[in-house]
């Protein structure tokens, strides 16, 4: 049912344009990789660049025009399916017999343990002239392009207004425009969901066939599901299964260790869950079947002769080649996400040299979750980026905010009965204002005021590094933000497409030298601070409800701390060194753990896990 090559790696989205263009790059490699469908502005310009480099002519979709925002969106993915297309073509036309061509490096960077990459090796290794070329006859035949799929992260859903600022019909929504971009589009491929449950949105998935079986059971568009926990998964999973519509992959996240926005768990950590998915994997997607074929039937739709190909995938956080290959064989699963640390690699993702050496050269400390995002969630960011002087200089000079060109994220109606964005000048000076008028005495008026101006526009600043790295004519600032996760603070070198690949196969190490502690370990370490913070927050005004919720996240962080002890001996491939330094970090979470609930125990009745 899926194209599916011999990568057991994929490249998820990252932010609005780090990967606008990295199928381009990586899908003739057969490396799958993740498009944002978040600014049609960005599409737009990207696709202006591709169509003329490649002769594929380019007429200009304006804004304002009907539909315009789904239109070039649509456009934009025909422009990549055609360009990839021609790439693997003009692929299979190259030599072997050339060391640098695409061809080589195609089978060159598979893992030791595919079969395509055994053929090519027997390939170069045999003298036989007539088996020689039988065998790059057959190898030509094993060449499959990545999966281009593409992001929607679901909470951006404004409803825009007409010229008569009445609000348009919800199938013009952001959302459900950029679905309908995707599902008009002539890519195979598959539809990332993220950041949340969107009835309105996964309804209007009925409306486009190429979400449905054909008679052979072939999906055209799939659905990949990005979550945080299982639960996620199955509620989700049976609403859309109930609209006859099948998830192809449920792709798990760390809540903490990953780039971008955060949504934490309530104190779920990444071990337990890819166990729970383990254990009621069978069940779960039996059960799933029966409800989905039995919708289809009702529907009068073609149905799934058997259990459609489903892959549970995991992201945030894998540095190392064991971590990759333990996470795959210990919760078989189908692939693993790396995000992050292909930020160092030019031939992949869109960032600007000055912002490309910040993050190279950032330390662990320089990593952190702020409260940049206008949607009032986590965000994982650097210190030091161009985007963060801007803010902190319009508030300087007297003009807190951003004019807001785009407003994808906007929110707020505190002083509009339009949404506006919390990082617009709009809100900012309203909100500063409104501030100043509560009489209160100068430290709490300055923490209060650096919350407002703290929100940055995430439209524009994400957007920025491709439009510089492409040299597009901008008449906007053009001022970086980046969203790595913590993880990348372990990665320093400027790689190429290849090294990195081999990295993640345990080919080359492309560590730098700062200390580290396993995926778990970093993750969970997180998770603890997160805690933290959330006890401080609710000790001055606690309630039955955060009592309750508090005391969940405890328990829930005590057995992932237990689930991890037991997990020790099963990693196989690490050594005893590695073995015993995890022992002693989780010795010193559970303490760490236990000394928050003491310190504020009183304030909430809630005591050390037993």
């Amino acid at each position: 049912m899926t194209n599916k090559t011999e990568h057991t790696f994929h490249i998820p989205v990252m932010g609005t344009a780090f990967t606008i263009d990295t199928p381009l790059k990586v899908a003739k490699f057969g490396i799958s990789s993740v498009i944002s469908m978040c600014d049609d502005e960005l599409c737009e310009h990207i696709r202006e660049i591709y169509t003329k480099k490649y002769n594929l002519g380019f007429t200009p979709i304006k804004k304002h025009s009907e539909d315009f925002r789904a239109k070039r969106m649509t456009a934009y993915l025909n422009d990549v399916d055609t360009i990839v297309k021609m790439q693997i073509s003009e692929m299979k036309t190259q030599s072997f017999e050339d060391e640098g061509s695409d061809l080589r490096k195609y089978f060159n960077m598979l893992p030791e343990y595919s079969s395509d990459k055994a053929l090519y090796l027997t390939m170069l290794k045999t003298n036989d002239s007539t088996q020689k070329e039988t065998l790059k006859t057959q190898l030509l035949t094993k060449i499959k392009a990545g999966s281009i799929d593409v992001n929607i992260m679901t909470k951006l859903d404004r409803v825009p207004y007409d010229k008569e600022s009445n609000p348009v019909a919800p199938e013009f929504s952001d959302a459900s425009s950029a679905l309908r971009g995707f599902a008009n589009s002539t890519l195979e491929g598959g539809m990332v969901f993220s950041a949340g449950f969107n009835r309105r949105l996964y309804a209007y998935i009925a409306h486009f066939k190429d979400f449905y079986p054909d008679v052979n059971g072939f999906l055209k568009k799939r659905i990949i599901m990005k979550v945080s926990d299982f639960r996620s998964s199955l509620t989700q999973a049976k609403f859309l299964a109930k609209k006859g519509v099948w998830i192809s992959e449920h792709r798990i996240e760390s809540g903490l260790n990953c780039g971008g926005h955060a949504f934490a768990s309530d104190g779920f950590i990444l071990g337990p869950i890819l166990q729970e998915f383990k254990e009621k994997r069978s069940e779960f997607l039996s059960t799933m079947f029966e409800l989905c074929n039995n919708t289809l039937s009702k529907m009068g739709k073609a149905l799934f002769s058997d259990l459609p190909v489903t892959e549970i995938t995991v992201q945030g956080g894998i540095g190392t080649s064991k971590e990759n290959n333990f996470l795959l064989t210990q919760y078989q699963l189908d692939r693993t996400g790396w995000a992050s640390p292909f930020l160092l690699v030019p031939e992949v993702t869109q960032v600007d040299p000055s912002t490309r050496k910040l993050v190279s050269k950032a330390g662990k400390d320089d990593f952190y979750l702020s409260g940049v995002s206008p949607l009032g969630v986590p965000f994982n960011t650097v210190r030091g980026t161009e985007s963060e002087k801007q803010k902190l200089e319009r508030f300087e000079n007297g003009r807190p905010g951003s004019p807001c060109p785009k407003g994808y994220l906007v929110s707020n109606l505190e002083y509009s009965k339009k949404q506006v964005c919390t990082a617009s000048v709009f809100f900012q000076k309203r909100k500063i204002e409104e501030l100043k008028q509560q009489n209160l005495d100068p430290v709490s008026l300055k923490e209060a005021i650096l919350k407002v101006i703290n929100k940055v526009c995430l439209c524009e600043d994400l957007a920025a590094s491709s439009l510089i790295n492409l040299d597009v004519d901008n008449k906007r600032p053009l001022k970086t933000a980046i969203c790595p996760g913590p993880n990348l603070a372990y990665f320093t070198k400027i790689s190429s497409l290849s090294e990195m690949v081999s990295h993640i196969y345990g080919r080359l190490n492309l560590l730098n030298d700062t200390p580290r502690s396993s995926l778990f370990i970093n993750e969970l370490k997180m998770y603890i601070s997160y805690f933290s913070n959330q006890v401080k927050e609710r000790v001055l005004d606690p309630s039955e409800k955060q009592f309750k919720y508090l005391e969940e996240f405890q328990k829930n962080l005590h057995d992932g701390i237990e689930y991890y002890k037991n997990l020790i001996p099963e990693l196989v491939e690490e050594t005893k060194t590695y073995k015993d330094q995890m022992t002693e970090e989780l010795q010193e979470a559970l303490a760490e753990l236990d000394k928050i609930v003491d310190s504020y125990a009183s304030s909430f009745s809630i005591k050390p896990a037993t």
